[in-house]
């Protein structure tokens, strides 16, 4: 069983930055693949970045690459979401999930969800 909490949303300017939190509880957190998804007002929830247990190779929606870079740090159960570049555009609730498969931007396949934390980017 795996809990997430997300943090660090809030209210930015356009061109800002922000550094999104997921905390997780369970002593198998470095197994997952963990998963940043975001969902805005009357559209579906969508795919933004993901990281593999090890770190290696993250991968990226092409509307957030080069402007976002996801993180981890498996000795503090902590994924990170450093969104840079910020557009209005960007503004969603943003979930972070977990999976034990290696590599998926299908939310479907995704065993564990936090709350979510709102980003808004003012234009």
């Amino acid at each position: 069983q795996v809990q997430l909490v997300e943090s660090g949303g809030g209210l930015v300017q356009a061109g800002g930055s922000l550094r999104l939190s997921c905390a997780a509880s369970g002593r198998t957190f470095s197994t997952y693949t963990m998963t940043w998804f975001r969902q805005a007002p009357g559209k579906e929830r969508e795919f933004v970045a993901g990281i593999r247990w090890s770190g290696i190779m993250p991968y990226y929606a092409d509307s957030v690459k080069g402007r976002f870079t996801i993180s981890r740090d498996n000795a503090k159960n902590t994924v990170y979401l450093q969104m840079n570049s910020l557009k209005a555009e960007d503004t969603a609730v943003y979930y972070c999930a977990a999976t034990l498969k290696l590599y998926s931007r299908n939310q479907h396949e995704y065993d564990y969800w936090g709350q979510g934390t709102q980003v808004t980017v003012s234009s």
